[in-house]
């Protein structure tokens, strides 16, 4: 088990370069940060030239592989790191110089437990792409086809573990300081982040998430996702069909080429949809550098590290909130909230209606295409605070990724009107999900459900139930002690203390 101590050097190394880059700023202003914290940002801030205008990209980028992963995913959390910081984390680009090609080529012999040349006619030794994770190199099978493969970087699980580690222990320090640090619930982002990058650093997992969605897309003609090769795919090498597009970085090659902008658009505003609201399954990477327009008008994704899961009770909900909003039935708006146990009970539905009428009212009566859907969410989620609303990380990715569509769809076609594009799609299935017929059958089913259960349930009576919600469990939680205020600066000397001491030394011999 790693010593507080250790992780309170780590913390202030990774403090100092957040300080130079003016990244603490925020947090030794903010007043709900805890005092603890907020000495501990002035500590690693002394003596550093601080910017006048923060760059939190940068420092993540500086502090390397797992903080810009973890950057990433501070991006969906303004409510925690603050706007501006929040924006900012989503232009964090996953770049690094690509691992050498030997360590590459021996990544994949190992994986696949074969020689490269029985697997490929020929690999290209220079990486298309080189992410924080891993690095991605074209190639040819020994059966002709033109694929993509993807390697784990050397060394990357190991380097994941420390910082995750440190992250989980300063995130239980943090929580058990109360406040409003307790209600943004500090550690289940941190451990929403490691199932995240457990899943990425498994690219069998990666691989599966590609197929399910493939599968899924099958009644979205327009969307194409790449085939596995299961045959050359592993826990640290994927591969995968080779798409032959255009990114959609590249504007003006997409024109050039023919291509219809406001059909890509469309293609990809369905397809979210589709993902999101039918099937509860959804791509939650979908920025540009990721979607390819193919030669014959369908759109590619790539990159299926991080996928995002709705449950149908959740979308439901989620579909009559943005109903509701957009009518201004924010009574029944009010009351999913307390349903779904969005809002603590001993919160009055009424003023909850009257907050959400705060944000639907200035949105109604605007032409439709002046309505942004990332604007209404991010207006919805900025009231949680006011009502102790726990946070739900599935629906703030949900969130992110609503964002991000509308970036990528607005830049295709800045003349699209979001709301007509999915109206058609969203009111056939309100009609499937919550009208009389689908009523009835849910009925039923439950019914049906219910008595073949009757004798367990009677069985186990006295247990207690939860009642159903949309978020579903979340991940379990690492046993840390927390250390208290006066053993922190216990530690802090010991730092501190061992610091000057390998700085002395290191001067005695230079």
């Amino acid at each position: 088990m790693t010593s507080p101590a250790i992780h309170i050097w780590r913390l202030l190394k990774w403090g100092r370069v957040l300080a130079r880059h003016g990244a603490l700023r925020g947090i030794e202003h903010d007043i709900n940060t805890p005092a603890p914290v907020r000495r501990l940002a002035r500590i690693a801030r002394f003596g550093a030239r601080v910017p006048k205008v923060p760059t939190y990209g940068e420092a993540f980028q500086e502090l390397g592989p797992a903080a810009i992963k973890f950057g990433q995913a501070l991006a969906t959390r303004p409510d925690l790191v603050g706007e501006e910081a929040a924006h900012d984390l989503q232009l964090l680009q996953d770049r690094l110089p690509p691992a050498p090609f030997e360590q590459i080529n021996a990544s994949i012999e190992q994986a696949l437990e074969k020689p490269v040349d029985q697997l490929f006619l020929e690999i290209d030794p220079e990486p298309i792409g080189a992410a924080s994770i891993a690095q991605v190199h074209r190639a040819v099978t020994t059966d002709g086809r033109h694929v993509a493969v993807k390697v784990l970087r050397p060394n990357i699980e190991e380097d994941f573990a420390r910082a995750i580690d440190t992250y989980e222990w300063a995130a239980a320090q943090v929580e058990a300081m109360g406040g409003e640090a307790a209600r943004l619930r500090p550690r289940l982002v941190v451990a929403t982040f490691r199932q995240w990058t457990l899943r990425e650093l498994d690219l069998r997992r990666e691989a599966a998430s590609a197929s399910e969605l493939r599968e899924g897309m099958e009644a979205e003609s327009g969307f194409y996702v790449p085939q596995i090769d299961w045959t050359r795919t592993a826990r640290r090498v994927m591969t995968l069909e080779w798409i032959d597009g255009i990114k959609l970085t590249n504007r003006q090659a997409l024109i050039d080429a023919g291509h219809d902008l406001k059909e890509l658009a469309a293609i990809l505003v369905r397809a979210f949809l589709r993902q999101a609201v039918v099937d509860g399954f959804f791509h939650a990477d979908l920025h540009q550098g990721n979607l390819f327009a193919l030669p014959d008008g369908r759109l590619a994704a790539i990159d299926f590290g991080i996928m995002g899961r709705i449950d149908r009770q959740a979308r439901v909900w989620l579909g009559e909130i943005l109903y509701g909003l957009i009518t201004g039935n924010y009574r029944r708006v009010a009351e999913i909230h307390f349903e779904a146990q969005y809002v603590p009970p001993h919160h009055s539905v009424e003023e909850f209606a009257t907050a959400l009428r705060a944000v639907g009212e200035p949105i109604r009566g605007l032409p439709v295409k002046e309505i942004s859907v990332a604007q209404m969410l991010d207006g919805l989620f900025t009231i949680t605070r006011d009502f102790d609303m726990p946070t739900q990380p599935h629906l703030l990715l949900l969130q992110k990724t609503m964002v991000m569509e509308e970036g990528v769809a607005t830049a295709l076609d800045p003349d699209i009107n979001m709301w007509e594009t999915s109206e058609p799609f969203l009111r056939e299935w309100l009609r499937s999900e919550m009208g009389p017929e689908a009523a009835v059958a849910d009925a039923l089913i439950r019914n049906f459900r219910t008595l073949r259960r009757l004798p367990d349930l009677i069985r186990r009576i006295e247990l207690h139930y939860p009642a159903p919600g949309a978020a579903p469990p979340p991940p379990p939680l690492p046993d840390i002690v927390v250390v208290q205020p006066m053993r922190v600066w216990r530690y802090l000397l010991t730092a501190a203390v061992a610091a000057a001491t390998g700085a002395g030394a290191v001067w005695l011999l230079s």
